[in-house]
């Protein structure tokens, strides 16, 4: 399935760490009748995602609130811990984005979003995109085409776009 604008996301299980430790997410209670933008990049801790991707997110939240989003989410196909970790590093979770694991990559293939790149280790990992959402239906999609930019699929950008 090759996501678009009008497309209804499928129903995924995803992971957060919570105060006794590993938590499931349904993403579509999480969407349901609200306005979220859903940011995913190829992993944690990796160079373009660390200091182009996650941070244009942080700099745009106050944007994207003035326009009714909800909520931020940062999904990537690692654990629940990485996660956690990463959104502390990058300073993500104090200012206000949801970090959450795809740990088994189940809704980065159901969106077709599943990508490999073997000589960097990056092994069933998601494509760098950010989307738009009213109520699970996807309302604006922005896929990154270059390997390691951060352009259209940035914050400013989708910003622009809504």
């Amino acid at each position: 399935m090759a996501l678009s604008a009008g497309d209804r996301l499928p129903e995924a299980t995803l992971l957060t760490m919570g105060e006794a430790g590993p938590e499931q997410v349904s993403l579509g209670e999480k969407l349901a009748g609200r306005k979220v933008v859903i940011f995913a990049l190829p992993g944690a801790f990796t160079p373009t995602c660390s200091s182009a991707h996650v941070p244009s997110f942080m700099r745009t939240k106050e944007g994207f609130g003035a326009k009714g989003v909800d909520e931020i989410i940062c999904i990537s196909v690692n654990d629940p811990f990485v996660m956690k970790a990463w959104g502390e590093a990058t300073g993500a979770a104090e200012a206000g984005l949801t970090m959450l694991a795809d740990a088994e990559c189940a809704f980065t293939s159901a969106i077709g979003m599943e990508f490999t790149a073997e000589p960097a280790g990056l092994i069933r990992r998601s494509k760098r995109y950010a989307m738009y959402v009213e109520d699970g239906t996807v309302k604006v999609f922005h896929e990154e085409t270059g390997r390691g930019t951060c352009e259209i699929s940035g914050g400013e950008a989708l910003l622009a776009a809504i």
